[in-house]
């Protein structure tokens, strides 16, 4: 098994949202991390406010990837507050991110698993 080399997380949070802006959508740096290892946490908003968190995480075959940490349901914007406060409490170097993102699809390339 081989994995992908990990990239600065300063430079692969930048990359995301310059990538998710390109379309015009709004991309916002919500919390910045540590900025060579902290984790990134990507908020896809809907129009109407709900929203699902993705969280970063690496396929078996040890390839960079995404997970709905959130779960299935979107979560209303009192719930998505106490879920990034309660990410941040455990992990302080957790950078935030916050993308438009109609239907809930990643405006950048990322593997869903």
């Amino acid at each position: 098994m081989t994995t992908t080399p990990r990239l600065r997380t300063h430079l692969h949070a930048s990359a995301i949202l310059r990538q998710a802006g390109q379309d015009g959508r709004s991309a916002m740096l919500l919390r910045k991390g540590d900025p060579d290892a902290g984790s990134i946490l990507v908020i896809l908003v809907e129009r109407n406010g709900s929203a699902v968190v993705l969280s970063q995480t690496r396929t078996p075959e040890g390839e960079a990837a995404w997970l709905r940490a959130s779960g299935a349901t979107p979560l209303e914007p009192p719930e998505l507050s106490s879920y990034i406060e309660r990410q941040t409490r455990f992990d302080p170097d957790l950078w935030v991110l916050e993308l438009d993102a109609p239907d809930f699809r990643p405006p950048f390339e990322a593997t869903l698993l």
